[in-house]
């Protein structure tokens, strides 16, 4: 059985198709992907037997994915992987379609290949897929827009909209606005997935950025690219798996 993994987590694809390797003998990784659009070309071009889609994905998401590909003559089986619990509906346990809730667990993985391998021979059909869609009732989340944030002993409630940037510390991320800092302990992986990508990059595994408060990019002395904001002239590192942001500007 070959399989597709698309997520935009390196270290996730990584996990699972490790964890695939360990679990089953039948599902071979043909391709490992890192969004939704690229998903699609993939599934076209190597028309896997099973992929393997995040739900959350910049470009099309996972759900956009399925939908993309319903006009294919033969369709793969699709197990959802999600970080969000609400996606994790009975429709999806009843139906042709399977889920994974982030983190992976190893014993769920395991039920997961060993449904897939009893319907090896059957073929998930187009209005088998546009029906599993519709009864499911997913709904996209919509970008977090306030934050309920601490400063001392107070509590604020802020737009988001007025966030300069995010970054983790220790046990907590401070929350920088153009005119004061907040606390919150929201970690920064999760709070990422809440917020719109158009808006917000993540440049490093410890920031993340209003696109619209980076005044230029720049690289410091060691050759290292950075961003200097607009409101107070800050230099924030960028991450080399990062740097591709940043082509284009």
């Amino acid at each position: 059985m070959r399989a597709l993994i698309a997520d935009d987590e390196p270290l996730l694809r990584h996990h699972l198709s490790k964890l695939l390797s360990e679990l089953s003998t039948s599902i071979e990784v043909v391709a490992s992907v890192k969004d939704g659009i690229e998903a699609v070309d993939k599934i076209i071009q190597l028309k896997p037997d099973v992929v393997f889609l995040d739900i959350r994905m910049p470009g099309l998401d996972g759900l956009d994915v399925a939908s993309a590909i319903n006009k294919l003559d033969v369709l793969p089986r699709i197990v959802f992987v999600t970080a969000y619990d609400h996606y994790a509906i009975e429709a999806f346990e009843k139906g042709a379609i399977d889920y994974l809730v982030k983190p992976i667990d190893e014993s769920r993985l395991q039920k997961t290949c060993e449904r897939l391998e009893s319907q090896l021979e059957q073929n998930l059909n187009r209005d088998d897929l546009i029906q599993l869609l519709t009864q499911t009732q997913v709904k996209r989340e919509s970008p977090l827009t306030w934050l309920k944030v601490a400063k001392g002993e107070d509590i604020h409630l802020i737009h988001v909209d007025d966030v300069e940037y995010f970054k983790a510390e220790d046990k907590y991320v401070t929350v920088v606005t153009q005119d004061s800092e907040y606390i919150i302990r929201t970690p920064l992986k999760s709070l990422y997935k809440s917020l719109c990508s158009d808006t917000f990059w993540q440049i490093h595994r410890s920031i993340i950025v209003k696109v619209a408060s980076i005044n230029r990019v720049s690289r410091d002395i060691t050759g290292r690219m950075v961003v200097e904001m607009t409101n107070d002239n800050r230099k924030l590192p960028v991450s080399r798996n990062a740097n591709a942001l940043f082509k284009q500007m």
